[in-house]
Formats: C-alpha cells, sequence, structure tokens
C-alpha cells in the first residue's frame, strides 16, 4: 500500500515536536546556568558574615580575594564558577536562540565576559611591595590600578556592559523580553550611574565611598544576570518564543 501524504508529515511532525522540546529543555538550561552565575557572582556579600576585617566603604571588592586574604578561596571560587558558568551559557545561548545582530553581540558580550571573570579571578591583587610577605593588608584602593588585575576587572566589567545594553536594545528594537525592556533597564541605568561616580571620582582626591559604589556596580550586575535568567523562562514557559 502506497502511504499516504498524511503519514508522510506525520513522521515529520513528531520529529519537530521532539526537536522544539529539547530546544525549549536546554534553554531552561541556559537560563539555570546565569541564575546560578548571577549568585556566584555576589559571593562578595559573604564579607558581611565572615569574620573579615573590611571597610566596605574603602576597600576594592578585590581585596576580598587578594594574595594572603583571609578566605580568599571563597570569592575566587566564587567568580571562577560564575565566569564558567556564563562561558558555557553565553555559548548555549549563542547557538540555540534566533540569531539576530544585537542578541548575538549580547552572547558574545556574555562569554567574554566570564571569560574575563575567570581570568580575573587567576590574576588576583597583588601585594604592592613583591618580596614582602604574602599576608593581608590594608593596601587601599588605588594600588590595583597598576596591576594586572586592573586589566581583568576591566575588561569584565566592559563586557557585562556591552552585555546589559545588546540585550537591552535587542529587547526594544525586536520588541521581546518585556522584563528586559522594564526591570532590566532600571538595572543597567543605575549600574551605569555608578559606574560614572567611580570613574568621576577616581580622578579627585579622596576615595567618596568608592567601595560603595562598586559595590552597588557589582551588585547590579549580579542582579541584571539574574533577570536576564528570569526573563528567559517566562519567555520560554509563556509562549516558547526564540527570545531576542
Amino acid at each position: 500500500m502506497i502511504p499516504t501524504e498524511q503519514e508522510h508529515q506525520e513522521p515529520a511532525t513528531d520529529h519537530s515536536v521532539r526537536q522544539s522540546r529539547w530546544r525549549r529543555f536546554l534553554r531552561w538550561i541556559i537560563a539555570i546556568l546565569i541564575a546560578f552565575a548571577g549568585l556566584g557572582y555576589s559571593s562578595w556579600v559573604l564579607e558581611f558574615i565572615l569574620p573579615i576585617k573590611s571597610d566596605p566603604t574603602n576597600t576594592f571588592l578585590s581585596q576580598l580575594a587578594e594574595k594572603g586574604a583571609p578566605f580568599r578561596w571563597v570569592f575566587t571560587t566564587g567568580d571562577t564558577v560564575s565566569g564558567s558558568l556564563l562561558v558555557v551559557a553565553g555559548l548555549g545561548g549563542l547557538l540555540l536562540f534566533s540569531r539576530r545582530l544585537y542578541s548575538s553581540i549580547g552572547w558574545i558580550a556574555l562569554v567574554c565576559f566570564g571569560g574575563a571573570t575567570i581570568w580575573d579571578a587567576q590574576a588576583p591583587l597583588q601585594a604592592a611591595d613583591p618580596t614582602a610577605p604574602k599576608r593581608y593588608v590594608d593596601t587601599g584602593l588605588f594600588p590595583q590600578l597598576h596591576q594586572l588585575h586592573a586589566l581583568t576587572s576591566s575588561l569584565a566589567v566592559f563586557s557585562i556592559y556591552a552585555a546589559m545594553v545588546a540585550f537591552s536594545v535587542a529587547a526594544f528594537k525586536y520588541r521581546r523580553w518585556p522584563i528586559l525592556r522594564h526591570t532590566g533597564l532600571w538595572i543597567l541605568i543605575v549600574g551605569s550611574v555608578v559606574t560614572a561616580w567611580m570613574l568621576i571620582a577616581d580622578n579627585l582626591p579622596g576615595n567618596y565611598g568608592l567601595g560603595i559604589a562598586q559595590r552597588i556596580q557589582v551588585g547590579a550586575m549580579s542582579l541584571w544576570l539574574v533577570v536576564l535568567a528570569v526573563q528567559i523562562v517566562v519567555a520560554e514557559r509563556d509562549s516558547g518564543q526564540h527570545p531576542g
């Protein structure tokens, strides 16, 4: 008996359904990776719980992971794990989601942020005197600006803001991802304001609460990653649309 046209189409339809479900499952995995990366990147909040002598108003977060610092491994592990998760999630997002200019830029920037964060964790702040014992000392705000760590940190910050801007533009331009258009945009604005605060104050005498500014900045980055993860989950759950 010659198969009918409907019999020819059914296997293809079943295959398409299974493929669609598999792709949606992978997108959920990407969202989970991003959410955990956002939480891991906020490991610095443990400075308020662990017995660490630090003044949040005039110390950089990098000093928590400085060579010889107590509980250094906690913060370097958090950054390394977060960076690794973002590299995987960014590559997955680039492959699985629809290929559009701004969303693709966002995924690539997310991968770069993950890589820079790993590098950042592996190139910690060095003691001012290389011959001095490797112990935790109050090095102040500015010595790190003359070390390799400054480069890795700058690359990480540039990359995450490139991702935030690219995804925000994509959300408005393609009329998708409403959570990023609203909550994500406000987080981007707040993060940009405190970044400007840091850049301006860094060239003025005194510290002007740069430690507080950086904690707000990094907190905004972590929160934005969680918002991105929530947006992916909501988009997949509600409409199964191809975000970005």
